[in-house]
């Protein structure tokens, strides 16, 4: 959970084209057990969702190659779920926001920005169905 509350990019995946995986990597915030993404309106992802709103969303929250070991100290993080389009306004504007807030304290430029592009914003929801972590040996022996 931690790693959730603190990367900002993880990559999307979703079922695309002819049943092929599709990811994108993309900044999110981890609110209230879920986790959001924001895209334009239309676009492949939001396309997907659409179709199969079955996703997975991984956060590599450590990848430090150790030559001299010939090993890599790594942690990440992947959640199967399903995805949501968020369709009302008020609860995508409560949740951009706060959303914004992970990535800026610049309230005024928040607004500002939220005020030129909210017709064009898409809010993407994930909600967990389950989630799975994996840390490499050399992070677990120096903690």
């Amino acid at each position: 959970i931690s790693v959730l509350e603190n990367a900002k990019t993880g990559v999307l995946a979703v079922i695309g084209e002819n049943g092929y995986p599709y990811p994108v990597p993309m900044n999110f915030a981890y609110l209230d057990g879920k986790i959001y993404l924001h895209s334009a309106n239309t676009g492949h992802k939001i396309d997907a969702i659409r179709k199969n709103d079955k996703v997975s969303f991984l956060v590599i929250d450590k990848d430090d190659v150790i030559e001299d070991k010939l090993t890599t100290a790594y942690r990440s993080v992947v959640v199967f779920g399903r995805a949501r389009l968020i369709s009302d306004d008020r609860e995508k504007l409560v949740l951009i926001r706060r959303f914004a807030l992970k990535y800026s304290k610049n309230m005024p430029a928040i607004q500002a920005d939220i005020d030129e592009n909210f017709s064009s914003l898409s809010l993407i929801e994930i909600i967990p169905e389950h989630i799975t972590g994996k840390e490499g040996m050399e992070i677990i022996k120096n903690s």
